[in-house]
């Protein structure tokens, strides 16, 4: 379980075992599913090991309706929940005490430069990151209508986001703020979503390109006396790519010491390991200042096998060990048979997460549950 401690780091114990999960030796007696000894493997697994999951909340449903699903979280183990009030404090203070009553923790779940439905934003067309093709998130977005993404570089943008993120964190008994769409809209989709928008994807597209708005252009010029517009081929440019990377990062630097200011600590779903979530959004996480990363490892998006869950889990494990971040694998449990999500919590435990968060609560089905209230046990 996360506490709040005021040094925020983590015993050298846990350092020591993280360490161990990027060990490759050639003994005998490896563990085929993680690469441990069957003795590491034993250790892995007798750490404390925590359960979170997703969920969006309607701020038009009662009291009770909270309290029954809440309690059937609790019934089953889960210790945190991440959740969605589309950005409302009032919201978000109504479910702590309920919350609260069954021992969960309340993480305050916020698209952040994603932001649908925001009437504020609304208001400044110019907050809206703009394509390389000229096209802005405000009345063109890429994909679906959703995507209405933020510029990270714009002062007001930045400002508007952080001033909801303050006004999160100050909800009392929110044990953190959790940061999702932290990053650029996808320059590349997981690859099993690409048939329904009938694409193809081998080379970055101007269509999906961000953020190419005056003040990028202006602020990457002043940098690096050269404009981005003017690239032949902008994908190759690795201090226009940096600067990108680092708006973002910015934004979770500043975030992390809004969060701490008041006492709570920030995590972040992010894409499935560091070099993948770099190469498709725009998202370095292993360099941020976060305390905790939830991967979001939904291996069907990619057309992977359950395997893959322990692949990319170790892959963040070992990029973040020279950082005091913990990792939680992040699961997708739709049509995930109970045998399936078994085997995922397993791949996750045993290749060094801390965690798994599952994505999400009611889409949870009553054998999976099953498989979730024994996980623990090994």
């Amino acid at each position: 379980m996360i506490m709040i401690k005021s040094d925020l780091i983590k015993p050298l114990a846990l350092t020591i075992a993280l360490l161990l999960l990027s060990c490759n030796s050639q003994n005998g007696d490896k563990n085929k599913t993680s690469g441990f000894t069957t003795e590491e493997a034993e250790q892995v697994l007798e750490k404390p090991f925590k359960l979170w999951t997703w969920i969006t909340a309607n701020n038009d449903r009662p009291d009770d309706s909270f309290e029954e699903e809440f309690k059937k979280y609790a019934d089953n183990d889960i210790e945190a929940l991440l959740i969605n009030t589309y950005g409302n404090p009032e919201n978000l203070a109504r479910l702590v005490p309920i919350a609260q009553k069954f021992n969960l923790e309340v993480h305050a779940w916020m698209f952040t430069l994603n932001r649908p439905g925001d009437k504020i934003a609304e208001q400044h067309p110019e907050w809206y990151a703009v394509s390389r093709d000229g096209k802005s998130c405000y009345d063109e977005p890429p994909y679906v209508g959703y995507y209405k993404w933020l510029c990270p570089t714009r002062k007001e943008s930045r400002e508007h986001i952080l001033r909801l993120i303050e006004g999160l964190v100050k909800v009392e008994g929110v044990s953190s703020f959790h940061l999702d769409y932290i990053r650029y809209s996808d320059i590349f989709l997981p690859i099993g979503l690409l048939p329904k928008y009938n694409l193809i994807q081998d080379e970055e597209l101007p269509r999906y390109d961000f953020c190419y708005c005056e003040v990028c252009v202006s602020e990457f010029e002043k940098i690096h006396h050269k404009n981005p517009k003017d690239f032949n081929n902008p994908a190759i440019d690795m201090e226009w790519k940096n600067f990108r990377l680092n708006r973002v990062k910015a934004i979770v630097d500043d975030a992390y010491e809004i969060a701490h200011a008041n006492n709570k600590l920030l995590t972040a779903a992010v894409f499935p390991y560091p070099e993948m979530a770099d190469h498709m959004v725009r998202q370095r996480w292993d360099k941020w200042n976060v305390d905790v990363v939830l991967p979001m490892i939904y291996n069907v998006f990619y057309n992977e096998e359950i395997d893959w869950i322990g692949y990319a889990t170790k892959q963040g494990v070992e990029d973040l060990k020279e950082k005091d971040t913990e990792l939680h694998t992040g699961i997708y449990v739709p049509g995930m048979s109970a045998e399936e999500l078994k085997e995922a919590i397993h791949q996750a435990k045993t290749n060094g997460a801390m965690g798994v968060s599952f994505f999400d609560g009611p889409a949870i089905t009553d054998e999976q549950w099953e498989v979730i209230k024994n996980s623990k046990k090994g």
